[in-house]
C-alpha cells in the first residue's frame, strides 16, 4: 500500500495543562481559530480528564476530533484515580493515548498494562495511541528497535488482527522529549520503519502498511515539514507545540503541505 492511503494524523497532548475552564476554553478557543476547518489531515487535541466534557462541547460540529491521555483495562470498579473506555466515549472521546512515556516513567506503566489498556480501550470503541519508544541509555546501548519490539509485543498482545485498524502507534525516543533534542528526520523515518517490519512480521504487510505510525519526539512548527515528509511517518504526536495554537496550526499546514506533494 503507498502512504497516500493513510491518512496523516497530527495529535496534540496537552498533558497536565490547560485543565481548568478558563484555561481549557482559552486554548481550544484559539486551536479553532487558527486550524483548517476541514484539514486534509486528522485532527485530535487530548486534554486532561478535567477539560474532556468542556473540550467536546466546544469542539462539537468542528473537525478536531477528542482524544484522553489514558484508559484504565476495566470497565468500572475499585480503582481510584482511573477513567475507563465507556466513560470516555461516553463524554465524546474517540481517541485514547496509551503507553505514553511518562506513564512508563512515573506511574509503572509497563508493556504488560499498556496491553491491557490498549485493548479495552479498542474494544470499547476508542481508537487507540500506542506509544512506543526508547531512553538515551538504550539508544546509546544500540537498543532502541529491541526496546520498541518488546513494547510493541506488548502493547499489541491483545489486538487480533482485524482490530488493527483502530490502532495507531506513536515512536517517540524519550530522549527527545520535552528537551529540545530532536532525532534528524532520516532517523526518525528509520525507526519507524522497523517498527513497520515488526507489525508486518505479526500481521502481515497489507495490514502492517495500513497502521499508522506517528512521531512523537518535539515536532514542532520548525522540524514538522521535513518529518512529516518522510515516507514512514504518518503524522505527529505533538508536546509543547499543541498548546500554542499557532503552532499546532503551522503544523497542521505543514502536514497538509506534504500530502499536497505526496
Amino acid at each position: 500500500m503507498n502512504r497516500e492511503k493513510r491518512t496523516p494524523v497530527i495529535a496534540g497532548n496537552w498533558k497536565m495543562n490547560s485543565g481548568s475552564p478558563a484555561e481549557a476554553s482559552a486554548l481550544l478557543g484559539g486551536l479553532l481559530e487558527a486550524c483548517p476547518k476541514a484539514p486534509a489531515c486528522e485532527v485530535v487535541v487530548c486534554p486532561p480528564a478535567t477539560a474532556l466534557a468542556l473540550a467536546a462541547d466546544t469542539l462539537r460540529g468542528s473537525a478536531i476530533a477528542l482524544g484522553a491521555q489514558n484508559c484504565h483495562f476495566a470497565p468500572s470498579g475499585a480503582y481510584t484515580g482511573e477513567v475507563s473506555a465507556a466513560m470516555l466515549t461516553g463524554v465524546g472521546c474517540t481517541h485514547v493515548i496509551i503507553g505514553h512515556s511518562e506513564r512508563r516513567q512515573y506511574f509503572g506503566e509497563t508493556n504488560e498494562t499498556a496491553g491491557k489498556r490498549l485493548a479495552a480501550a479498542v474494544a470499547g470503541g476508542l481508537c487507540g495511541i500506542l506509544c512506543v519508544g526508547e531512553s538515551l541509555e538504550q539508544r546509546e546501548a544500540g537498543q532502541e528497535i529491541e526496546t520498541c519490539a518488546a513494547q510493541l509485543a506488548g502493547g499489541l498482545a491483545e489486538i487480533p488482527a482485524e482490530a488493527l485498524a483502530h490502532v495507531m502507534i506513536a515512536y517517540e525516543p524519550v530522549w527527545a522529549i520535552g528537551t529540545g533534542r530532536t532525532a534528524t528526520a532520516q532517523e526518525a523515518n528509520r525507526v519507524c520503519g522497523e517498527i513497520r517490519r515488526l507489525l508486518a512480521e505479526r500481521y502481515g504487510t497489507e495490514a502492517a502498511d495500513r497502521v499508522r505510525i506517528l512521531y512523537g519526539g518535539s515536532m514542532n512548527e520548525k522540524n514538522a515539514a521535513e518529518l512529516l515528509a518522510q515516507p514512514e511517518i504518518d503524522g505527529g504526536l505533538i508536546g509543547g507545540a499543541s498548546l500554542k495554537p499557532e503552532s499546532f496550526a503551522a503544523i497542521i499546514r505543514a502536514c497538509e503541505a506534504g500530502e499536497a506533494k505526496a
